[in-house]
């Protein structure tokens, strides 16, 4: 496989509806992506979509050595519902010393496992999307992105209260503990708002904060 340096490849590990997913987006970005799955027909169903796609073992930290993984800086372990074979892989490539590692969990006792022998990162995809998708349903937001320390940004619509007037007028961030960091306007590009900036209906803002204040904010009126 030619390979460009490290960084600029993913391996992913398991090659099922989620890492499938993952390796087609990240090659649809530009990303080299070294897929491997113990399926033979999993792989020949991708083999000529990824950069290279190879038939291994994932939990055998010897054919994962052989493959060079060990010389790649990420790689995602895609494996959900085999909660053996998704450790033993992440053991592996803990043991193999790749440097940043992700992987998929399908409950919070497979999450904290995965945490405590050294993954990096711990996805849930499912659940996640929920979570997600729970908020958007609530009130006005069109997107919705929570951080791990309790932190949110939101993409939604100004509430009738600040309608036509000055951000810096209408206490926003006294008041709701949010701040409104960037605005649309219909047919417009994301500009940075400034406590000038005064807000008309039809525009979208952009609003971060703690997840409680996001939330709170995008159920007014």
């Amino acid at each position: 496989m030619a390979r460009k340096s490290a960084s600029d490849v993913v391996v992913v590990l398991g090659l099922g509806r989620f890492g499938k997913s993952l390796a087609l987006e990240l090659m649809s970005q530009g990303t080299e992506v070294l897929g491997i799955d113990s399926s033979d027909a999993v792989v020949q169903k991708v083999a000529h979509r990824l950069t290279h796609a190879v038939v291994a073992d994932t939990t055998d930290e010897e054919s994962l050595r052989q493959l060079s993984v060990h010389e790649y800086g990420r790689a995602v372990v895609g494996i959900g519902s085999d909660l053996e074979a998704s450790l033993l892989t992440a053991s592996a490539l803990i043991n193999l010393g790749v440097h940043n590692i992700w992987a998929k969990a399908i409950s919070n006792a497979h999450a904290k496992i995965l945490t405590q022998i050294g993954v990096h990162h711990v996805v849930r995809p499912e659940h996640d999307m929920g979570k997600r998708v729970a908020h958007l349903v609530r009130g006005r937001m069109i997107d919705y992105i929570e951080f791990d320390d309790g932190f949110a940004m939101v993409k939604t619509t100004p509430p009738a209260f600040a309608i036509g007037r000055r951000l810096g007028d209408t206490a926003v961030r006294s008041d709701f503990g949010v701040t409104v960091v960037a605005i649309k306007r219909p047919g417009e590009d994301f500009t940075y708002a400034t406590a000038d900036t005064v807000l008309a209906p039809g525009d979208t803002i952009i609003v971060s904060g703690r997840v409680r204040n996001t939330e709170r904010f995008s159920e007014l009126t």
